[in-house]
């Protein structure tokens, strides 16, 4: 007899997980969607904590069908989900962190809701099998962070939709008491690797234009801006120049005034300074920042132009454009006596200027 093609393959990559995967295989049993309609597929990354022998405990009780699978430590989290994901049979394919456990419902639920979904990129995420084979995806096991944001950006830009649960928990993110959760470790150059992939991702997908702007709001203020916050005071004048550089070929190939007039004053305005190149004017900016000082507002042309007046505003040493400085319509409501209209044909000229000062 023919064994029926299971609904839902979790693939859970396994290094070093004790006593976290305890829960999260927990947490599979637990779920509310029949055993018949789940395989589950365990890659144990060269675990010297006992994860490897835990998993094959699961796999003999469990109630549906478990594929162990033991292999050296391929060094990052892409390895083991592509040989999870190439062993996979399922309609669905979800992606399971060894320290995490899901929601009991997390299967089942298919409802749609409109959502943000690009602040939403881990991979822990249901997938179409179907969709994942037809384009070959894989995780890039080049990168050691950000490599789930790459897969479920690329799986949103080919999916002709997308389902969200909102109205229910499926998924619990676990912080690991011994401090070794892959989001939490490796050097600031990875950050920088990742927001090259994706930006180049959503570069080669989408035209220029306010939809690829849309998209790029995810990797300029999420992955590249903090790299230029609190932590960039701590940092030594090598690592500050060194970031200077692994930011500038970002900047030049897709810093545009789309991006620039969806972010807040001080978001846009240290990411002008590192397209300018100016770390001597960073500085400051991130010292304001991080204090949480109140920019002082000044209101123009009838109250329909709102500057917020961060570090160097119209100091003409500094020579950055006013239009740096303009609130756009998210943050000027916050201020009596602001009228809408004027703000984007302002931000779209600095951006211009900006441009034609680096060629």
């Amino acid at each position: 007899m023919a064994v029926a093609q299971p609904d839902v393959s979790v693939i859970i990559g396994a290094h070093e997980a004790m006593p976290y995967l305890i829960e999260c295989l927990s947490s599979v049993e637990a779920q509310t969607i029949d055993p018949e309609r789940i395989e589950v597929i365990a890659v144990d990354d060269g675990s010297t904590d006992g994860a490897g022998e835990y998993l094959e405990e699961f796999a003999e009780r469990a109630p549906m069908h478990v594929l162990v699978i033991r292999q050296e430590n391929s060094g990052g989290p892409s390895g083991p989900r592509n040989v999870g994901l190439g062993k996979a049979s399922g309609r669905y394919v979800f992606f399971l962190d060894a320290d995490d456990r899901l929601g009991p419902e997390a299967l089942e639920r298919t409802d749609v809701f409109s959502s943000n979904i690009k602040f939403t990129l881990s991979a822990q995420k249901r997938f179409r099998g179907e969709l994942l084979e037809r384009y070959g995806m894989r995780f890039d096991e080049s990168l050691f962070s950000g490599e789930d944001a790459l897969f479920t950006m690329e799986a949103y830009l080919w999916a002709d939709g997308v389902s969200i649960v909102a109205d229910h928990t499926c998924y619990h993110l676990v912080g690991r008491d011994d401090g070794k959760h892959v989001t939490k470790s490796g050097g600031y150059t990875l950050r920088f690797d990742s927001a090259r992939a994706l930006m180049n991702l959503t570069a080669e997908h989408v035209p220029a234009g306010g939809r690829r702007d849309q998209l790029m709001m995810r990797p300029f203020p999420v992955t590249l801006l903090p790299q230029f916050g609190p932590t960039y005071l701590t940092d030594s004048e090598e690592v500050r120049r060194h970031k200077f550089e692994l930011a500038a070929p970002l900047m030049d190939a897709h810093w545009a005034e789309g991006v620039a007039r969806r972010l807040k004053v001080h978001e846009r305005l240290r990411l002008h300074l590192v397209a300018e190149q100016r770390p001597d004017l960073l500085l400051d900016v991130v010292e304001f920042v991080k204090a949480k000082k109140q920019a002082a507002a000044l209101l123009e042309k009838k109250g329909r132009r709102v500057y917020l007046a961060y570090p160097h505003f119209r100091d003409r040493a500094a020579g950055i454009p006013d239009a740096v400085y303009l609130a756009g319509s998210h943050e000027a409501r916050a201020f009596p006596g602001y009228r809408e209209g004027g703000v984007d044909t302002f931000v779209r000229r600095a951006v211009s200027t900006a441009r034609r000062t680096r060629s």
